[in-house]
């Protein structure tokens, strides 16, 4: 009987040993089939942007910038400095077809400093000073026309000004 059970177990071990050379045989081939995946990215050429770029809101140094080659939103952004009060979540760009005139950038009135408010045409140092005076006493500026509430500005300085000023909240 040993030797019945010899041959048994000698007939199981070679089916074993089979099996597995059987496995590996198939997995190998099936293995070598699988090519590996070439993955390709497309570098995107980034936009060429130069020249100049309007920054206003809540910034603290509202103006023109000038781009310069690897500049991105956030340094040019930073380079005009967030407000406090600033909501970055919502940042608008807005860039124009070719040939559209550009946008005036104008000078929001309850955000400007006194030499920013000197641009405006018709507005000297003095009168700048006023309006910061005015806004710091009063609180911000509802329209334009609110300009007519201070003592030495007329119908005529306000509509100078008209289409380079903005109040904004």
């Amino acid at each position: 009987m040993t030797g019945i059970r010899e041959k048994m177990w000698l007939i199981i071990a070679v089916f074993l040993v089979l099996c597995l050379i059987t496995g590996i045989i198939f997995f190998s081939i099936r293995l070598s089939r699988l090519q590996p995946a070439e993955i390709t990215l497309d570098d995107m050429q980034q936009p060429n942007v130069s020249g100049d770029i309007s920054i206003s809101g809540a910034v603290a140094r509202p103006g023109i910038y000038t781009t310069r080659a690897g500049d991105t939103l956030t340094a040019l952004v930073s380079a005009a400095g967030v407000s406090d009060n600033a909501d970055i979540a919502r940042l608008s760009v807005y860039v124009p077809g070719k040939g559209e005139l550009a946008r005036p950038q104008k000078v929001d009135l309850n955000r400007a400093e006194t030499w920013l408010l000197q641009a405006l045409p018709g507005i000297g140092e003095g009168r700048a000073r006023l309006i910061v005076d005015y806004r710091t006493r009063n609180g911000p500026f509802r329209s334009i026309d609110d300009l007519l509430k201070i003592g030495g500005f007329g119908k005529s300085t306000v509509d100078k000004i008209r289409d380079y000023a903005t109040v904004e909240d």
